[in-house]
């Protein structure tokens, strides 16, 4: 299965699908300019019944083998000692910090988390990320929120199944088949979500290390099938890419670099979709008004999200 993919065959297809110079020499955007005014008053027709439905996992404070880098979340002043601050002033306070690439955290990725060649979107040089932060194509690009339709696909449904194996790929037939089960179609400007189970397998066995054990995910055969589709962005329960990757030198994650580098698609990872997948399937209809608000971190490689879901 993975004799197809080789180094060449990632550079052939990361240079297919460069949306480099599409909006301009300094655009910093990418795939979001797909997301027209039009199409958001389109997707916010999409709501009925109101009902939001939060993607995101728990703030990621207990430590695991999927979380080694736990958030912090510690008080500054709690309920018991309310009044210490005087002027008649009772208040609770508190502090939060967080690492949160990983496999923990609900994030976004923004288009200078990723070089290829060292190099991210739109020909922006590596070394344009400085130690103060990403002088281009950090997180500001969504500093006004990203708001489309959102689309779920749902890999497990398709097959019968709660969760796909850790060795699972999902190709673009495994797409497309979903697409026509689910009576929906992925278009140019839609938040594209893929559910691999990964929530309920969680919750059947525990968490597990995704770089030990391994994640389903996409092959990266579904890459060209992604950049024709002109999704504005591609969000998972996992990281879109499967892990291990397919060990082709320099390609360890195909996904992240074709989308994040080459297309400019920003990337939503470890959501969690299972609320979501069931509040689909009640309704019978897969696709939603879909709002993500990354905090607004000048040079920030991305930010922690709550995405949601609205019905």
């Amino acid at each position: 299965m993975a004799d197809e993919i080789t180094a060449d065959w990632c550079r052939k297809t990361f240079e297919s699908v460069k949306n480099w110079g599409r909006w301009g020499a300094d655009d910093q955007r990418g795939a979001l300019h797909y997301i027209t005014p039009e199409l958001r008053a389109r997707a916010a027709r999409t709501v009925r019944d109101g009902v939001t439905v939060s993607c995101s996992l728990d703030f990621p404070v207990v430590p695991s083998v999927e979380n080694p880098m736990p958030a912090l979340h510690h008080m500054v002043v709690a309920g018991d000692a309310c009044t210490t601050l005087g002027a008649g002033l009772e208040t609770a306070l508190d502090f939060i910090g967080i690492s949160f690439h990983g496999m923990a955290t609900s994030h976004i990725d923004a288009l200078c988390h990723v070089f290829v060649g060292e190099t991210m979107y739109n020909g922006f040089p590596a070394s344009d990320v400085k130690s103060i932060g990403a002088l281009k194509n950090d997180i500001l690009a969504a500093r006004d929120g990203i708001a489309s339709r959102g689309v779920l696909l749902d890999i497990p449904r398709l097959h019968g199944r709660p969760w796909l194996e850790l060795d699972e790929r999902i190709r673009p037939a495994d797409l497309e088949a979903a697409e026509r089960a689910q009576r929906v179609r992925v278009e140019e400007g839609d938040i594209l979500l893929v559910s691999t189970g990964r929530d309920a397998r969680r919750a059947k066995f525990g968490p597990w290390s995704p770089n030990g054990k391994g994640l389903a995910g996409l092959h990266p055969t579904c890459i060209p099938w992604l950049h024709e589709r002109r999704i504005a962005v591609l969000g998972s329960d996992g990281i879109s890419d499967g892990l291990p990757g397919l060990e082709v030198p320099e390609w360890s994650v195909p996904v992240h670099q074709c989308c994040l580098v080459a297309m400019g698609v920003h990337l939503l990872d470890n959501l969690d979709l299972s609320r979501l997948a069931a509040a689909c399937a009640e309704r019978e209809r897969w696709e939603f008004l879909f709002t993500v608000a990354p905090l607004c971190v000048r040079g920030g490689t991305g930010s922690p999200v709550n995405p949601i879901a609205i019905f």
